[in-house]
């Protein structure tokens, strides 16, 4: 989830090319949306991850809260370029399971990917 396009294309490419499934969302409410039909199918998500800040829109710092509702055992990767914000420092206590700053590798994020679905 992120209210840049290029941002959701660059990441969905290099996230396909890992072999991973994507969806795409421009705000919070659309990836709840989207989040709560895959749970009612037979393919949940096994990761998402959010832009902190979408202006004029849900960003993952408002959207994480209603995602715990939904799913307790989400695992959400917030994202963000503002390295200096707190959420990003201290992402555990507001309710993400790990964190990465952009802009970003495809190697750091294949390896965050990796480390949110893999290791306990």
């Amino acid at each position: 989830m992120d209210d840049d396009e290029i941002v959701r294309k660059v990441a969905g490419e290099i996230l396909k090319e890992m072999g991973y499934d994507v969806e795409f969302a421009p705000d919070g409410a659309e990836a709840i949306r989207l989040y709560k039909t895959a749970m009612a199918s037979s393919h949940p998500f096994d990761v998402v991850i959010m832009d902190l800040t979408v202006p004029g829109g849900m960003g993952g710092k408002e959207a994480i809260q209603k995602f715990h509702e939904v799913d307790p055992e989400v695992k959400a990767i917030v994202s963000s370029g503002h390295s200096q914000d707190p959420i990003m420092a201290n992402y555990r206590e507001y309710g993400f399971y790990e964190v990465i700053a952009k802009p970003f590798s495809s190697i750091e994020l294949g390896r965050i990917m990796h480390k949110v679905i893999v290791e306990p």
